[in-house]
């Protein structure tokens, strides 16, 4: 019987990312998490004769979310230069967890056509010790796994 070990288990914070926007790769060294989805789209499938609905997957929808240190622009550009010029911006990201502790190895993973839903513009808080941060939603077109984990 096969069981896990727990040195395996990978370790959040040993990764990277990266975004490649209008031809310049930038680090997103100030990210706390990334995460991204994809979501089957499926279709209700009733017959004459069965009481349970059939499920049909039709396509597949991608979206995600990061939390990033309020340490940059970027984003707020990229939406601005929406505003002035009506081109969105679409771009890549690759996202690598590589925990050198685990067995699992390292995993990149590529997304296609990341568009921006949302950025905070401006932020302040009296209130908090903790230093600033933002969430930003997106959604991607696309996805390519291009190094898979090791299987252990």
């Amino acid at each position: 019987m096969k069981t896990m070990n727990a040195p395996d288990a990978i370790n959040g914070k040993e990764g990277r990312a990266y975004a490649k926007i209008n031809g310049n790769n930038e680090e997103l060294f100030y990210a706390k998490t990334i995460e991204a989805t994809v979501e089957k789209t499926k279709a209700d499938i009733k017959a004459i004769g069965k009481r349970m609905t059939g499920h049909k997957t039709t396509g597949l929808n991608g979206t995600g979310t990061m939390t990033i240190y309020y340490i940059t622009s970027m984003f707020r550009q990229l939406i601005a230069s929406y505003k002035r010029t009506g081109q969105d911006v679409y771009f890549d990201m690759v996202v690598e967890n590589d925990d050198p502790a685990s067995a699992a190895g390292k995993q990149s993973i590529l997304l296609i056509g990341v568009n921006l839903d949302s950025s905070i513009l401006t932020k302040l808080d009296g209130d908090s010790d903790d230093p600033l941060d933002e969430d930003v939603e997106f959604t991607f077109e696309d996805f390519e796994i291009l190094t898979p984990f090791n299987k252990i």
